[in-house]
């Protein structure tokens, strides 16, 4: 018997954001789009079942063995279900907001410093032209990279970990911010969980 692919619940209120970002951005993000790209996602594999038994990071990680009548559709839905998953987990309240020990060490030998860093990530996200998202990774050396997506594709269909990774999608932050992306990527970082990024950092790297 298959196994479908579920929208994850959050791990804190809608609201638990404010002011940075609003409540019904959170509803309408997590309960629609995500929730859509899960459904769509089940939606396309029905016509290659053996894809819903194995971790969706390896379907992205091998995204060109997926049948070309569904690339595609995996690579859309099953990119924003991945993409959204690590970022509700970057949000989650009460992390730490600065890093340290060896992922600090790392940041600050790679950029030069943590404030580089996150001038360079903002580089990324603000830059993006269209939808996407900003990213921290390990690529395939095991390096820091700060780079942007567009759409819903994953570093994994490059090869590389995701650490951290900011929604720059305009229903992540428009009912609040409206054109006004730079002040959302502002606001990211007094959300941004550490404590996640450090944890997926010493697990890839």
């Amino acid at each position: 018997m298959k196994t479908l692919f579920e929208l994850p619940a959050l791990k804190f209120d809608f609201a638990a954001l404010e002011p940075a970002i609003d409540a019904r951005t959170m509803e309408i993000h997590h309960d629609k789009h995500h929730a859509a790209y899960v459904n769509n996602l089940n939606k396309a594999l029905e016509s290659a079942p053996e894809l819903y038994e194995q971790p969706l990071e390896k379907t992205l990680l091998e995204i060109n063995k997926v049948p070309e009548s569904i690339r595609t559709a995996v690579r859309n839905n099953g990119g924003g279900h991945a993409n959204h998953s690590l970022f509700w987990e970057v949000l989650t309240p009460g992390g730490k907001k600065t890093p340290d020990g060896a992922l600090l060490a790392d940041l600050e030998k790679t950029f030069g410093g943590l404030d580089a860093f996150v001038e360079k990530f903002n580089t990324a996200a603000t830059t993006r032209f269209g939808s996407g998202w900003a990213w921290l990774v390990l690529d395939g050396d095991k390096k820091l990279q700060v780079y942007s997506t567009a759409n819903q594709d994953s570093p994994l269909m490059d090869g590389h970990s995701p650490l951290l990774g900011l929604d720059v999608w305009e229903h992540a932050y428009y009912l609040n911010y409206q054109n006004r992306r730079p002040d959302y990527i502002k606001a990211f970082w007094s959300l941004a969980n550490w404590s996640y990024v450090e944890k997926q950092y010493q697990l890839y790297r």
